[in-house]
């Protein structure tokens, strides 16, 4: 069941206009969609807050443009890089019958194996992109790396997971892998020159001052 988010249409694009919306405690936004117009509109930023803690990051959105109701999802959004405040978000028009694409959260899930023995955990993938109708895209999509050896990887291949959707990566892409531990260097290994001494750069005596 989707839930009622209310927008007002924005009938001044100025940048002055935007400064105002944002000051009020409003996010500018668009709707768009293969089925809608693309209209500029703002929502209540609390009332958006309070919907995605509702819905999920992924979940269908009703939203009421002055009377007129689209199914919509949160298709991107933009972020104050200092006080991470969400400024500007993009709404999706969607078909709940229709497949669309869109990116979900990848968690790895566990304390793997290799960790406990010194190894480090690396996950070059935080999201994924996947294919699905708007009521079967998950909120994430979780991994188990309990059983991960030093050494090892999983990959998207490895993925298992239940739901009507289509992983858009390579098979090979690699989500996960324990790196070994790092092995610690003697600092003076190599730097001595051989036949040189230890208190002497070239290994040569020098003489007193005034021989």
């Amino acid at each position: 069941m989707s839930t009622v988010l209310q927008a007002m249409e924005r009938k001044e694009l100025r940048h002055s206009e935007l400064r105002k919306i944002r000051n009020n405690g409003n996010i500018p936004a668009v709707i768009y969609g293969r089925s809608v117009e693309s209209k500029p509109v703002y929502v209540s930023s609390a009332d958006l807050t309070k919907t995605i803690r509702l819905v999920g990051r992924n979940g269908i959105i009703s939203l009421d443009v002055e009377g007129s109701k689209h199914d919509v999802v949160l298709s991107d959004y933009q972020e104050n890089a200092i006080k991470r405040e969400i400024i500007h978000v993009d709404f999706l028009a969607v078909d709940k019958s229709s497949k669309i694409n869109v990116t979900v959260r990848l968690v790895l899930t566990g304390e793997a194996a290799g960790v406990k023995d010194g190894g480090v955990l690396q996950q070059p993938v935080h999201e994924l992109s996947i294919t699905s109708t708007p009521t079967e895209i998950p909120q994430q999509i979780e991994v188990d790396v309990s059983n991960l050896q030093v050494g090892e990887t999983i990959k998207v291949s490895d993925i298992l997971y239940q739901g009507s959707f289509t992983i858009n990566h390579e098979e090979e892409e690699v989500i996960a892998s324990i790196l070994p531990p790092r092995q610690e260097e003697e600092i003076n290994a190599g730097e001595q020159q051989e036949g040189g001494h230890p208190d002497n750069e070239e290994g040569r005596e020098t003489a007193p001052v005034g021989e």
